[in-house]
């Protein structure tokens, strides 16, 4: 007897490409979102975007709430789920970058209402994944939410956004590789529930960045279009798992880890593309593909060595020899590295010096 079910939630609408900002109302519209409005954004992306989708709906003859974050914390969620019951609305509008995209998400799963993304950054695949990610203390929690109904990403908004955080998004990419070379790993060694469609997608996703990594430059849109597809893929990846699997692998462990011991002292891709460099070399030694991976960080001038993240060597040793600590999520680290494990591959890889 075959008893298998899923139920996989998927964006009904993606929107990418110059200009698109103006079809947000339209979007929404073809999605069958009615009522009233929260735009939720942070200050930067309201002077840029904001409040430009806001006349729009004014427009439109819709009054929309807005409320401004400064930081994405379980706090933020709250005065968004409070704002919303105040402010008697139906649906979410997330527009900004990383923060302002997780707090709509999670805000919006527990209100049980609709949510659409508006990205004003490609900074990570949290764009239209099922995943909310929210600092606590030194921690970071990963936590499930619904995906967006919709996504509009305007890549004339997102070429002109800070060239590092693009790279940051290539880099979260990027390091799909390794996540998946874990999921096989655990799948394999451990039996977990294992997806071989979510897994070629996202190592797909991972392959057409770094075969386009030369097309990859500061103020291109071009540049955004590749990238911010990338990033739609690899967050489909996750709708079709039921997890973060398929991008979250060792080297996620290890940036969370860095996130504990320095805290921002770097971006969270670049942070997992240098750690994906390392995991890549445990997974395959001398002979593995882990120089194309720190090639195609270095062709879009994204992080490869301690230095460059403006991290200690120390620090990286603890992150190594501790990350395994962070989550019951097995990689290729198993029950953790000793130090001079952990400082031969991060010596071998270039990472420290």
């Amino acid at each position: 007897m075959f008893e298998k079910s899923t139920w996989i939630r998927l964006p009904r609408n993606v929107v990418v490409g110059h200009g698109v900002r103006s079809a947000v109302v339209d979007v929404v519209d073809d999605i069958h979102l009615h009522g009233r409005p929260l735009l939720v954004t942070s200050p930067t992306p309201r002077a840029v975007v904001t409040d430009s989708i806001a006349a729009d709906f004014e427009d439109s003859g819709v009054d929309p709430a807005v409320v401004t974050i400064e930081s994405a914390t379980f706090d933020a969620v709250e005065s968004v789920i409070e704002t919303a019951d105040d402010e008697d609305v139906s649906y979410l509008v997330g527009v900004g970058g990383g923060k302002a995209i997780d707090i709509a998400k999670m805000a919006s799963e527990h209100l049980e209402m609709g949510f659409l993304s508006v990205p004003t950054a490609a900074s990570h695949d949290g764009i239209v994944s099922n995943r909310g990610s929210v600092p606590d203390g030194d921690t970071r929690h990963s936590v499930a939410a619904e995906p967006p109904l919709g996504v509009v990403a305007d890549t004339e908004i997102l070429a002109d956004a800070p060239w590092e955080l693009t790279t940051a998004g290539c880099a979260d990419i990027i390091s799909n590789y390794t996540a998946v070379m874990d999921w096989r790993l655990a799948k394999r060694l451990k039996d977990v529930e294992y997806s071989e469609y979510a897994a070629a997608l996202s190592e797909m996703t991972a392959e057409i960045l770094v075969d386009n990594a030369d097309l990859v430059r500061p103020g291109l849109e071009e540049s955004a279009w590749i990238v911010t597809k990338a990033l739609v893929s690899s967050g489909v990846a996750m709708s079709i798992a039921g997890s973060s699997r398929p991008a979250s692998g060792a080297e996620h462990l290890f940036s969370h880890q860095l996130d504990r011991l320095a805290p921002d002292a770097a971006l969270h891709g670049h942070q997992v593309g240098v750690g994906s460099i390392m995991t890549a070399y445990l997974h395959g030694g001398e002979r593995g593909f882990w120089r194309d991976i720190r090639d195609a960080l270095d062709s879009i001038d994204a992080p490869t060595t301690a230095a460059e993240l403006g991290i200690d060597d120390e620090t990286v040793i603890e992150a190594l020899t501790t990350c395994h600590e962070i989550r019951d999520r097995y990689t290729i680290l198993g029950d953790g590295m000793n130090e001079r494990a952990a400082r031969d591959v991060a010596t071998k890889t270039g990472v420290i010096g």
